[in-house]
């Protein structure tokens, strides 16, 4: 029996596991950006802590940041999975259900991709507000800029434009995270090569195709970061 291509195994027809694999990269890209999101919010957080907080809240942040970058991502999903797994059982129990309560897998590898790239969102921030020039600001005051304003006008935009490179490279780490949340169950790219894999006995060719998958995604999501940066840098000369 002559085994299937490439191109057999990635179509859409009888045989071919296209419609999966679409679905896995969905997937991907949906707790990707969950995370993104989730970690730009902490990372929000964390930057004003580090750069606005009295001690004890910039003690905090420099604990969140290097306690995340130090610790592997596969880890926190570990935690955030199996912890929320026992404490969703515990409380299950105290309404009269019996055997193990999993936790939402998607919930959890969201969860655990932003709360790890929250740590690199809050250095991106920090060091995108430490590049804005004092006099922008100084200037704003000196027109009298209510603080939101200010905020909104100013100190916001003038933030993203410095901090659009290095976001990119978070999203580009957030992508290749999401690969871990297989673990969980979830039907994510990775998920449906590895059921494909074991199916066909077919394991380097759903590798491939999977690899292939990804950096298109990181291709695509590349012309768009770029797109962004010289849409928030007109105007400006560069060197």
């Amino acid at each position: 029996m002559n085994q299937p291509g490439i191109l057999e195994l990635v179509s859409f027809g009888p045989g071919g596991w296209g419609h999966a694999l679409l679905a896995g990269a969905w997937m991907t890209i949906l707790i990707a950006l969950a995370g993104y999101a989730i970690g730009a919010v902490i990372g929000t957080f964390g930057a004003w802590a580090k750069i606005s907080g009295g001690t004890t809240v910039r003690t905090a942040a420099d604990a969140y940041t290097t306690i995340l970058r130090g610790i592997p991502d596969l880890l926190v999903i570990y935690l955030l999975y199996f912890g929320g797994s026992a404490m969703v059982t515990a409380v299950g129990r105290l309404f009269g259900a019996e055997g193990f309560i999993g936790f939402p897998g998607f919930l959890a590898g969201a969860l655990a991709v932003g709360i790890t790239s929250g740590a690199q969102h809050t250095e991106v921030f920090r060091g995108a507000f430490k590049a804005v020039h004092p006099g922008e600001i100084e200037a704003a005051i000196a027109c009298g800029m209510p603080r939101l304003m200010r905020f909104r006008r100013i100190v916001a935009p003038l933030t993203l434009r410095h901090a659009l490179p290095g976001l990119g490279n978070v999203w580009q780490v957030v992508l290749k995270e999401s690969a871990l949340v297989s673990i969980t169950g979830v039907a994510e790219l990775l998920r449906q090569a590895q059921v494909g894999a074991g199916s066909t006995g077919l394991p380097f060719d759903f590798y491939l195709i999977a690899a292939a998958i990804y950096l298109l995604i990181s291709t695509i999501s590349g012309v768009f970061m770029r797109q962004a940066e010289r849409h928030f840098s007109r105007g400006v000369r560069r060197g």
